[in-house]
């Protein structure tokens, strides 16, 4: 079993996800990269999404425009999911945003800012830590490098 599952909607969405990778491998965390649109392989997402927790125990679910992927995987899961709103050329990443942070109650997923990865996969990090007492010891390291 992996400890991430990271899945963007295009292609054009992984110069954003590149951004979280160093984080992941700073903190010793698996993981896999997918790429998959929730509106242009629905099927394929659907069984993703269904099938996750047999083999991830984070999911970071990125997408632009309507922004519909990290929504998908969270109605269809039981395993946090952090949505990455992708950056548009129409309204700036604002669509994408909205479209992920503005889930019904009972699918709920955790959003930050617009091309956040980074962010994305410390959350990941801080999320499995509480289950991992050497991972939280490299988190608390980290944020004391952040101090300066």
């Amino acid at each position: 079993m992996k400890d991430i599952l990271i899945i963007m909607g295009s292609r054009s969405d992984e110069p954003i996800l590149d951004e979280a990778t160093p984080y992941l491998d700073k903190f010793g965390l698996t993981y896999d990269r997918v790429i998959a649109s929730a509106h242009r392989n629905p099927e394929r997402v659907t069984e993703l999404a269904k099938t996750a927790s047999q083999h991830y125990r984070v999911i970071i679910a990125a997408a632009g425009k309507a922004a519909h992927l990290p929504g998908v995987f969270a109605g269809h899961t039981t395993l946090p999911v952090i949505g990455v709103p992708i950056k548009t050329s129409d309204l700036g990443g604002v669509d994408s945003l909205y479209s992920i942070v503005q889930m019904p109650r009972g699918v709920p997923v955790a959003t930050v800012a617009i091309n956040g990865a980074a962010n994305a996969a410390i959350l990941a990090a801080q999320i499995l830590a509480i289950a991992q007492p050497e991972l939280q010891l490299k988190l608390e390291s980290f944020k004391e490098e952040l101090k300066g």
